[in-house]
């Protein structure tokens, strides 16, 4: 039987964190390489962009760790726990981190990518007021710009369409003016409302 073939079985066609059936994905549990049963699991979309930091920590969505922590998959403990140490500031996270029992091995996991330490604050591209960007978005500059190494002149007002978000800086977008791709700093952008 193939790996999906035996998530899907197990999971019973639902997200093994919060037992949503919508766009059930394969997840490898960092820093696991061994790509089997054990260290990967089937999560939907809403677990798996919360969990990699593309969106905001939900913590109603997250309290369905107090059933998924009792899982006997290891990848399903192994997030549960680094999921709860993030919502550790909420009493109920807490609470479940007092009552949740890893072997050492399965501990160790946990702890090796360090995503546990970090609290739950997600970085996001955001806009000059503070609404967050996607990729595709449209955006207007709210200043001039002088594209550096070239002699275009970004002028105030131009609307940047399609965007592309600077994965490793939240600071930096990518985007097309005048047929040229360039940098633009996400404090100088206002995202257009669609």
């Amino acid at each position: 039987m193939k790996l999906d073939e035996q998530l899907l079985k197990r999971s019973e066609n639902k997200c093994e964190l919060c037992q949503s059936g919508d766009a059930l994905k394969i997840y490898e549990v960092p820093p696991a390489a061994n790509g089997n049963e054990d260290d990967t699991i089937l999560i939907c979309d809403k677990c798996r962009a919360q969990i990699d930091k593309k969106e905001e920590l939900d913590g109603s969505h997250w309290k369905c760790l107090s059933e998924a922590m009792w899982s006997e998959v290891p990848g399903v403990q192994v997030v549960s726990w680094r999921m709860l140490n993030r919502l550790k500031n909420e009493s109920w996270a807490a609470d479940n981190l007092d009552m949740m029992y890893l072997s050492d091995e399965t501990l160790a996991w946990a702890k090796a990518t360090g995503d546990h330490d970090n609290d739950s604050a997600v970085d996001l591209h955001k806009d000059c007021n503070g609404t967050v960007l996607q990729t595709g978005d449209s955006v207007t500059l709210i200043k001039s710009l002088d594209v550096k190494g070239s002699t275009l002149n970004a002028k105030m007002g131009t609307v940047v369409k399609n965007i592309r978000l600077v994965e490793e800086n939240t600071e930096q977008i990518e985007g097309k003016i005048e047929g040229q791709v360039i940098v633009i700093l996400t404090k100088y952008v206002r995202k257009q409302n669609s």
